[in-house]
């Protein structure tokens, strides 16, 4: 569902992406192309800052944004996705907060006031907030990153890795034709 928000920015998808029509976009958000958004997610710009101006939520070409992720701004901030980047299902990511290209976030984590460098990794049920990780970090499953001494402790991303979340991106890529060829029979 497209809905406008209350200072009238309406969201603006590519012809090329896939939204679910149980996924509900909010607001200034702008998603590009070969996009795959899932059932139940929601991304929600819809809250002003000070001068009652608000960041749009960007969601890069290629990208995947699986079933029941959440995506909102706080007071104006915006959130970028990059390209080919998977949010996998129930994550949520609250801005202010940039993730690079071929960033792949694990089912339930969190990612809050940060910014996940390039070809990064963060698994399952972790949390993300008030720090930069460098590109190609991996961040492993429950794990809580609140400082820049946190990520010390961090190992670089491991070639399987990085490997699994390209084939994640690529399965998505490929869901966005698939129901874009199938939108008309239900």
């Amino acid at each position: 569902m497209i809905r406008k928000n209350p200072s009238g920015h309406v969201p603006v998808v590519h012809e090329t992406a896939f939204v679910d029509p149980t996924a509900i976009l909010c607001g200034k958000v702008i998603v590009e192309e070969n996009v795959f958004i899932g059932p139940y997610a929601v991304i929600r710009a819809d809250e002003v800052n000070a001068a009652g101006d608000m960041e749009p939520i960007v969601i890069g070409a290629n990208s995947n944004i699986q079933d029941g992720v959440v995506i909102h701004c706080k007071a104006g901030g915006g959130v970028t996705i990059g390209r080919q980047a998977s949010i996998a299902h129930r994550s949520i990511v609250h801005g202010p907060c940039v993730v690079g290209d071929n960033v792949f976030i694990g089912f339930n984590s969190v990612l809050f006031n940060c910014k996940v460098g390039e070809g990064s990794v963060v698994r399952h049920n972790s949390v993300v907030e008030g720090c930069t990780v460098p590109p190609g970090f991996h961040i492993p499953s429950t794990t809580n990153v609140h400082s820049d001494a946190d990520l010390a402790m961090i190992k670089p991303v491991s070639a399987d890795q990085a490997g699994f979340s390209e084939s994640v991106a690529q399965a998505n890529n490929e869901l966005v034709k698939g129901y874009k060829r199938i939108r008309n029979e239900f």
